[in-house]
């Protein structure tokens, strides 16, 4: 049963008891990891970014150009730690370029 909220409950609580009563965290996560990722990496990869995708605590994104697949491979570890710093919590542990 729905527990009920008094007059007074601002909008972002009521929205995070429903993420949490509902199970739907991890659906959200997806997509702030996606829009992490666009602010984070800026237009000239983006425009390289064919697919983004997170599946059990690993990030996989898909690259169309291998240069820079090789070049952002070398900055894995601080690809990960920016994605959590803007999401405020350790959603990602491991990014897969393809």
């Amino acid at each position: 049963m729905a527990k009920r909220l008094n007059d007074n409950t601002s909008i972002s609580d009521v929205l995070k008891e429903f993420i949490q009563v509902n199970n739907l965290q991890k659906g959200m996560d997806k997509i702030d990891v996606r829009e992490a990722w666009k602010n984070l990496m800026g237009n000239g990869v983006n425009n390289y970014t064919r697919e983004i995708l997170l599946k059990n605590d690993i990030l996989y994104v898909e690259l169309t150009s291998a240069v820079l697949r090789e070049e952002l491979s070398y900055g894995r570890e601080k690809i990960i730690k920016m994605i959590n710093e803007e999401l405020g919590r350790e959603v990602v542990k491991d990014v897969i370029l393809r």
